[in-house]
């Protein structure tokens, strides 16, 4: 969470800006409060560390090993739940 005050914005100004107020709070990492008549109705938060890390798609690449041949049948009773 950011140690930054949290800024107050009303919901009509949010609705007219809210690209650049998500832009805002990305690049300053200050949360912003979105009141409407003065009661807060949501608050934008910078993205945590852990959901800017590392993408996951490839993540498991070169950790498996391929031991025998896969496209061979299977014999019947290498398997426990086809054995007779």
């Amino acid at each position: 969470m950011s140690t930054n005050p949290v800024q107050s914005i009303a919901i009509s100004e949010f609705k007219a800006t809210c690209l650049a107020v998500l832009e805002r709070v990305r690049r300053t990492g200050t949360s912003v409060l979105v009141t409407r008549r003065g009661v807060p109705v949501a608050e934008i938060n910078p993205p945590s560390a852990a959901a800017v890390g590392t993408d996951w798609m490839g993540s498991m690449s070169s950790s498996g090993t391929i031991v025998g041949d896969l496209v061979a049948p299977i014999a019947s009773d290498d398997w426990e739940a086809l054995a007779p």
